[in-house]
């Protein structure tokens, strides 16, 4: 069955960025060794993307006009009114997450659902246990506060550590599955 997955990059004291949006931190490693493989490698099974508006958000100011995921279907939770650039395919939602979960299955036609940010959308998809695998790239950097990692109500029973791996620049990628769900199928 394809899995919900969350692919992220956070800082080694658990922020995914600053209390600004501020991704500088994370821009200056763009290029390191494996970094392109892993990323190429993941989205080979990616056939949805979720994301929160704040994130949407962001992408639209720093690349206009453009949609890095051209071919996917996307679907973004948002309040605001927004509109999608051209040759997007995105659809814009707001409510519970659990409303539109048959709707993402169905646009992934067999393939990963990604859980693209930001961290308080994972952490409703973690909290209603529907998120199957956290693959998280610890960038070695201390940025003393901003947005959290994966903002959950209340701590998880212990993750599993499906894989490791040492990246370049001193980047490790770390795949967890949420308690309760198996190894993917090779």
């Amino acid at each position: 069955m394809p899995r919900i997955q969350y692919f992220v990059a956070a800082s080694i004291d658990g922020f995914i960025a600053t209390s600004t949006d501020d991704l500088g931190w994370l821009l200056q490693f763009d290029g390191f060794e494996g970094g392109a493989e892993s990323y190429n490698g993941f989205m080979a099974g990616v056939g949805c993307i979720v994301m929160g508006g704040e994130t949407y958000a962001w992408l639209m100011e720093h690349e206009p006009g453009k949609w890095p995921y051209t071919g996917t279907p996307s679907y973004v939770f948002t309040h605001h009114e927004y509109r999608a650039p051209d040759g997007a395919d995105i659809t814009f939602v707001r409510g519970d997450i659990q409303e539109f979960v048959t709707d993402f299955r169905s646009a992934a036609a067999d393939r990963n659902i990604w859980v693209v940010g930001g961290g308080n959308l994972a952490a409703q998809f973690a909290d209603a246990g529907l998120l199957d695998e956290i693959i998280l790239s610890v960038i070695p950097v201390v940025l003393g506060g901003g947005k959290r990692l994966l903002p959950m109500k209340g701590p998880t029973p212990p993750l599993e550590l499906a894989a490791s791996s040492t990246l370049g620049r001193g980047i490790v990628e770390l795949r967890y599955l949420m308690p309760g769900r198996t190894s993917p199928q090779p």
